[in-house]
């Protein structure tokens, strides 16, 4: 099937499709699978150490793919700077910046004079209309499906997808919720022009540093068994409920401050999970599409489903809408 819209032209990839930032998880080996699959693979830079292991995760990614990819920046993270980090990824001159949490003018900012292509993940209209304003190519708009971090306004994908379409000119790309072929065919007729997914790529087998606890609680669960944390402290996100979950919910009930979760909410918790499968000390993101994961592909053979997938509900459209 062949797909033709804004994104896959601005990116130059073959299937609108970017993966996610993924903490911890977004290194070379899913990022060049993604990307020789048809899609956008990432890296995410903020989980490295220094700007010397960003350089060599993306000589990495070279090496794996002669393909586009991104660099991702999560620039909402507690005390963490990122303009060093990112004078790598300009000097290396990678294709595609994405821009995840807090103010990204001063990457903006950095970026002028480039030719790197800037996205920006928003979950809201309005921040979707002032990362048009600074100059973004595209926004990816997460609804209240998606796992990670998340807006406060509890709005649902299928809502939200629409409002910022109308509202912005730039290319809008859909995300959460979103697993498979419906999805990606659903995120289009919504008017987005690519689909960006995160979830669905940590139970992939090239997402070598996601524990095989993590992947599985992941085809096993539903829906249900995810959880929203740190509301209370106007970041919500969502993650796989377990007992460490239920105990941030609690200190969450009683104290709702960033201090009292520091150490709950940590990134060290995270990779208890993520890493070392340590499921009752830690804690993993996760959306709700985790009820429509029920094994571990490749990202090859993901790919292929959702195009087959796509093909029979643009077939199923046009037997069923007649001029």
């Amino acid at each position: 099937m062949n797909f033709d819209t804004r994104i896959t032209d601005l990116l130059g990839i073959r299937l609108p499709i970017v993966q996610g930032g993924l903490a911890y998880l977004a290194y070379a080996e899913l990022a060049a699978a993604v990307s020789n699959a048809g899609g956008l693979g990432q890296i995410t830079a903020m989980s490295l150490s220094s700007p010397d292991e960003l350089r060599k995760e993306i000589k990495k990614v070279r090496e794996l793919t002669d393909k586009p990819f991104g660099v991702n920046f999560a620039i909402g993270e507690h005390g963490r700077a990122f303009s060093h980090m990112l004078d790598v990824a300009i000097e290396e001159n990678v294709p595609v910046v994405s821009m995840t949490g807090g103010n990204p003018t001063p990457i903006f900012e950095q970026l002028k004079g480039t030719q790197i292509k800037k996205l920006v993940l928003v979950a809201a209209r309005r921040q979707a209309e002032k990362a048009e304003q600074l100059g973004a190519d595209a926004v990816m708009v997460v609804g209240h499906e998606g796992g990670g971090h998340l807006g406060r306004d509890d709005i649902g994908t299928m809502v939200l997808i629409p409002q910022v379409v109308d509202a912005v000119s730039i290319p809008v790309i859909a995300s959460g919720g979103i697993g498979d072929g419906r999805g990606l065919m659903a995120a289009l007729a919504l008017g987005a022009e690519g689909v960006e997914m995160g979830t669905r790529f940590i139970a992939t087998k090239e997402c070598v540093h996601a524990s095989e606890v993590y992947k599985e609680a992941l085809v096993n669960g539903s829906e249900s068994d995810t959880v929203i944390i740190k509301k209370s402290i106007g970041s919500p996100a969502r993650t796989l409920r377990n007992s460490w979950t239920d105990k941030i919910l609690e200190i969450e009930s009683e104290t709702p401050t960033y201090e009292a979760l520091r150490n709950y909410i940590s990134g060290e918790a995270n990779k208890k999970y993520i890493y070392e499968g340590h499921t009752e000390e830690g804690f993993g993101w996760a959306g709700q599409v985790t009820g429509l994961i029920h094994d571990i592909p490749t990202v090859a053979e993901l790919f292929g489903r959702m195009e087959q997938e796509a093909e029979a509900i643009s077939e199923k459209w046009s037997l069923m809408i007649r001029k």
